[in-house]
């Protein structure tokens, strides 16, 4: 309890106040006996800490952070996140898998400590690959972050950090192919209206991994650019991406398609409503999905499998 008290700055006394009071104790247990505490309990006490520094009472403090971190029994890992719904996929050299890296991002993010998670996205995508950090890490504590502090002023420059830290992450792992197993690219953007496109990053950086070149607007375009992007690209695949429901149009692959050139054209992400697509385009759900089917579409095989 002390070297942790020492590097909470707080003193013993208080860290058994708060254990009493409002459960924020340890929860490893030694020989029956003795409790200790493990990274969880303290990423807990950080939060609770966080929360105090900006305003909170001791009780609301506590509180949020149960909220944040609820606590599992003793012999069960935590949660990964109440909201990801993601399956878990074990990372090496993590015993615990993607929800203790996925809480330790959260942490580092609502810390602002921005060389903390700098470091964590890299080693994340080292180890694990692009596509299993994206699934099992980056884009549910993406999405619990924006889910939190959406429409709140005190917080959202926590999101707003991360995202410029996985960006750059996901660029840094997205390298210029010298020969590339596709003979034209894949281009990959979003609809006009769409304004979040990590996803087609994390797709970009999945492809490369897998020796794929691809053409990425991260920026959306409007439909008349994205559709002479098209024709001078004359890529094999167009790939336009769309989160959010109500700004995808169907008819947008109509103007993409014009000309002598064919493209496989594909529409990804839960924005496109499946029944107003049309006949020649296919449906990926996706970053998963879409680097599977990409690569068996251009080049017939998979180095995944």
């Amino acid at each position: 309890m002390a070297s942790v008290a020492r590097r909470l700055g707080v003193a013993p006394s208080t860290l058994r106040t708060w254990d009493r009071r409002y459960g924020l104790g340890p929860s490893r247990h030694t020989d029956g006996r003795h409790r200790r505490y493990g990274s969880s309990d303290i990423g807990r006490l950080e939060l609770m800490q966080r929360a105090l520094l900006r305003g909170a009472s001791t009780a609301e403090a506590a509180r949020y952070a149960l909220e944040q971190m609820p606590k599992s029994t003793p012999d069960q890992p935590l949660p990964s996140s109440p909201d990801s719904g993601e399956s878990a996929v074990v990372l090496p050299g993590d015993q615990d898998g993607p929800s203790r890296l996925a809480r330790r991002l959260s942490t580092a993010a609502l810390a602002m400590d921005v060389g903390a998670v700098q470091r964590m996205l890299a080693e994340t995508i080292a180890e694990a690959g692009v596509l299993a950090g994206w699934e099992g890490v980056i884009d549910p504590v993406l999405s619990a972050l924006g889910a939190r502090w959406r429409g709140v002023s005190a917080g959202a420059e926590v999101e707003y950090l991360l995202a410029e830290c996985v960006f750059a992450a996901l660029v840094r792992a997205t390298p210029v192919l010298a020969k590339p197993r596709n003979h034209r690219p894949v281009l990959l953007g979003c609809v006009p209206d769409e304004r979040d496109s990590m996803a087609m990053y994390a797709l970009a950086a999945c492809l490369a991994e897998r020796t794929l070149g691809t053409q990425l607007f991260g920026v959306p375009l409007p439909a008349d650019v994205l559709a002479v992007a098209v024709r001078r690209s004359a890529p094999a695949a167009v790939v336009l991406w769309a989160r959010r429901r109500g700004v995808a149009d169907p008819r947008l692959f109509a103007r993409v398609s014009r000309g002598r050139q064919r493209s496989r054209l594909f529409a990804c992400g839960p924005g496109w409503d499946p029944a107003t697509l049309p006949d020649n385009v296919e449906l990926l759900d996706g970053v998963a999905s879409a680097a599977e089917r990409l690569e068996y579409v251009l080049v017939g095989t998979s180095r995944y499998n």
